[in-house]
């Protein structure tokens, strides 16, 4: 739930934050808010599900996905559009983005993009210490594209011996995609796991 009010946005303090399994959730309207659900939603990597029709997606080769190639664009989608904590968009105020931009720039926060005929059709952002990823949004601007980012994410993840994907607040979308939760303790507990991994930083 919720655990503190206040505070910035500066990057030492939303990464000490992530350390400590604690993620900001706002609106324009209110101060910062900080949150550590319980249970935490988290995604295994090979416990990810894919769907026979979103297998079909992947492989009609319809899409192509990429990372950190458009940052910007994805979080002003994610800010703007459908994003699964909540639909209006609006808890992704500018000085989330900048934070973020920031984080990224670091070599923290990552993005997926799926493209279609050169155009930027879905993705998703978040961020990344030692062996964890915490996902923050997903947009699509077509069926199907926000689960062709997650499932490229998470069998890049898989590849390189991540220990889980932070989902933050349970939703039905990603339960159907292999999500579950776990209690606080547990999140904890394995997160303090997680971060004796060594940064994967830079672009990916």
């Amino acid at each position: 739930g919720l655990l503190a009010i206040g505070g910035d946005l500066s990057c030492d303090q939303l990464l000490s934050a992530y350390s400590k399994g604690i993620f900001p959730w706002f609106s324009n309207d209110q101060p910062i808010l900080w949150w550590s659900p319980d249970p935490r939603s988290i995604l295994y990597p090979e416990n990810l599900h894919i769907s026979k029709s979103l297998h079909k997606t992947l492989r009609r080769e319809t899409f192509v996905t990429t990372f950190d190639q458009a940052f910007t664009e994805v979080i002003e989608h994610c800010a703007c559009g459908n994003n699964r904590k909540q639909p209006s968009g609006t808890w992704i105020t500018h000085d989330m983005r900048a934070a973020y931009c920031q984080l990224h720039e670091l070599g923290y926060a990552h993005s997926v993009e799926t493209w279609c005929h050169g155009n930027l059709v879905g993705g998703l952002y978040g961020v990344a210490m030692g062996a964890a990823f915490f996902g923050e949004s997903m947009f699509s601007l077509r069926a199907d594209t926000s689960k062709v980012a997650l499932a490229t994410l998470v069998k890049r993840l898989h590849k390189w011996q991540f220990h889980f994907i932070d989902c933050q607040v349970q939703s039905a979308h990603l339960d159907r995609m292999g999500a579950t939760n776990i209690s606080r303790t547990h999140f904890l507990l394995a997160l303090h796991e997680a971060l004796r991994v060594p940064n994967r930083s830079g672009t990916w």
